[in-house]
């Protein structure tokens, strides 16, 4: 016998049902809250004898699932219980466009064009993708409490490379108030009728009722669907022309989603706080006043959170952690070996005299990292799309060079939570995974919440991988795991479309960035750490950083690219390196060992701030504290005479 659900059971071991928020034709959709990753989740079942609502719902899952956009729902999972049939999406507190119009009455113009806006730019984002929704209505358009519109239910939505027969007006699909001509006459749903029902649901918003008018049987407004009566607007001001563009009844006449997203922010911009949101950018303007930091002591980010003064933050090596074979089976075939071009420097890994602009890699494909040097971190982040969680704000120039930064501020400027992007050119091997699932040709594997950090890892389709590390540095401060999981996000969104975007310019002539980090320590260099071999060396991505180690693991010395707001007494005991005043810490990275940080230049970054490019050098080994930090300003005296001839005129 078939028990129906209720509040307190579990779906899947993990999903607590906790209320019903909605229910429908196919069923009921509750909120839940998902106690592996502790967070809220919409979780949607078919009913439990209906076998064509659970196709469908398989159906939202697969169509729904490979879109990433900040206007579209997000699907997580599919469960399959033999009985019945979940889906597991992202919870938004929100109203539907429907229930507000009934609550509120007829919206102003201003309002509904914003709410287009944003809908026509999912439709852009899906229609891409090749998923046509088939249901944009009022009841599937949320709307948050802000003014964000997020686009669900693709139950009916078809996925276009799939043969589809043509519905018969007996057997139509959709809402007949908000249907396009050409589907009461039994055509099959396009991206056009998308378009229409688009229009119609405003057409609702601002008129207070349908397109067709008012009739007191469903079938009436199939009838003049059909006929392709359309009443002319009253109230929508100038939203009037957009409308009558998108309610065209002839579909070749009628603009694409890309156009009618065009139309409506022309007739009608939304707010300042949401411009941003409607384009789906996938380049930065680094140098946009918009991104502007007021940023204080940004090293706060990396040090123990809710602390007046942190301490230093504490960097520390990857070290191999352990993935589970399902995971891996998942992540699939990892392409073997790195080849690391360098289009800045010479073939020993010095600079050149030519500044020309990076070149794309012309072989990378959706997904893919592809050249380590000219693929932008920073076009993997985008401080709109995460502005749901609170300010934020784009750093592009703080920590190691294959990293990006977006902070969340409270109105005073400081910094409460920050978000980080790093791209690998190795995968590790994860310890403590939660889950994995695919996005397309990508696998995101998510990690445990450790303390204040929460962490994701995105396989990318070259065999390499980028990190997500969310943090929280205050109690008011968005939840660092909401903040991961928001970029990744908008990470696999980009990449869904092609690869990691290119930087736009070179660096500076006399930037690190242009150095091959292996190049700086040669064998006789590393024999002041007896042990080590030459031979044993690990490039890091871009060779921006480089290790050499003793056959035993005991000793290792490491040389790291990175940059700060500043050195000073804070960064740990002055010490003299090749005539530079440097700073060195014991113990730092791990137990034995000593860390030495050296200046290279300071420069304006893209935002305004003030930067300061070093390199550090770490040198591992049972030894005591003095001999290894004696040992390690020795190592870094070297690194620092290798970069001036390398980089003529430092």
């Amino acid at each position: 016998m078939l028990v129906t659900p209720g509040a307190g059971d579990k779906v899947a071991g993990r999903y607590l049902l906790q209320e019903t928020v909605g229910s429908g034709g196919m069923g009921v959709v509750w909120r839940a809250w998902d106690e592996r990753l502790e967070r809220a989740v919409a979780v949607k079942c078919a009913r439990l004898d209906d076998d064509q609502a659970a196709r469908r719902l398989m159906g939202e899952a697969r169509n729904a699932g490979r879109l990433h956009h900040p206007n579209i729902v997000a699907v997580f999972d599919f469960v399959d219980e033999g009985t019945t049939c979940w889906i597991i999406m992202e919870y938004v507190p929100s109203r539907s466009l429907a229930q507000i119009v009934t609550e509120r009455g007829p919206l102003a113009p201003e309002e509904a064009g914003s709410i287009g806006c944003q809908i026509a730019d999912a439709l852009v984002k899906s229609h891409r993708a090749g998923v046509v929704h088939g249901d944009v209505t009022p009841e599937n358009i949320l709307v948050t409490d802000e003014g964000i519109a997020r686009l669900t239910d693709f139950g009916i939505s078809r996925a276009l490379w799939n043969d589809v027969t043509k519905s018969t007006t007996g057997s139509v699909r959709g809402k007949p108030r908000y249907l396009a001509p050409e589907l009461a006459k039994g055509q099959p749903a396009g991206e056009k009728s998308d378009v229409f029902s688009l229009g119609a649901s405003l057409f609702a918003a601002v008129e207070g009722r349908s397109p067709y008018g008012e009739a007191e049987h469903l079938m009436a407004y199939l009838a003049r669907a059909v006929e392709g009566h359309i009443e002319p607007a009253r109230r929508a001001g100038p939203l009037t022309e957009p409308l009558a563009a998108l309610l065209e009844v002839e579909p070749r006449r009628r603009p694409d989603a890309a156009a009618a997203r065009k139309l409506l922010t022309r007739a009608a911009p939304p707010p300042a706080h949401l411009q941003e949101r409607l384009h789906d950018r996938r380049t930065l303007d680094l140098g946009s006043s918009t991104l502007r930091l007021n940023r204080l002591l940004r090293r706060a980010r990396d040090s123990t959170p809710f602390m007046l003064q942190p301490p230093r933050p504490v960097r520390r090596r990857r070290r191999p952690l352990m993935i589970t074979a399902a995971a891996l089976a998942v992540a699939g075939a990892v392409t073997a070996g790195l080849v690391l071009l360098d289009p800045w420097g010479s073939k020993d890994g010095g600079a050149e005299a030519s500044d020309a602009k990076p070149t794309p890699t012309a072989t990378a494909k959706a997904g893919a990292i592809g050249e380590a040097r000219t693929a932008d971190p920073c076009g993997l982040l985008d401080a709109a799309s995460l502005s749901r969680l609170g300010d934020t704000e784009l750093d592009p120039d703080y920590g190691e060079l294959d990293r990006c930064d977006v902070l969340a501020v409270n109105s005073s400027g400081d910094d409460i939570g920050d978000v980080q992007v790093n791209l690998d050119g190795d995968r590790d091997k994860f310890d403590g995974v939660l889950s994995t699932w695919l996005a397309g040709d990508l696998t995101v594997v998510t990690l445990k919440r450790d303390g204040m950090a929460c962490e994701r890892a995105v396989l990318t389709t070259d065999g390499k991988q980028i990190r997500i590390i969310g943090k929280k540095f205050a109690p008011e401060g968005p939840d660092q795991c909401a903040l991961a999981d928001a970029a990744t996000d908008h990470v696999v969104g980009v990449l869904a479309d092609g690869p990691v975007p290119r930087r736009t310019s070179a660096p500076a002539a006399n930037s690190l960035a242009r150095v091959n980090a292996c190049t700086l320590l040669d064998a006789t260099a590393l024999e002041r750490l007896p042990g080590v071999d030459v031979g044993n060396q690990d490039p890091g991505f871009g060779s921006w950083s480089c290790d050499w180690s003793s056959d035993d693991g005991e000793r290792e010395v490491e040389v790291q690219f990175s940059r700060d707001n500043s050195l000073d007494a804070e960064d740990g005991t002055p010490v003299d390196v090749a005539g530079t005043r440097s700073y060195y810490v014991a113990d730092e990275a791990e137990d034995d060992s000593c860390t030495v940080r050296t200046p290279h230049r300071t420069y304006t970054d893209s935002v305004g701030d003030r930067t300061t490019e070093l390199f550090q050098l770490t040198v591992y080994a049972p030894q005591p504290s003095k001999e290894l930090c004696d040992s390690a300003a020795e190592f870094a005296a070297v690194v620092a005479r290798n970069i001036a001839k390398r980089l003529p005129g430092t």
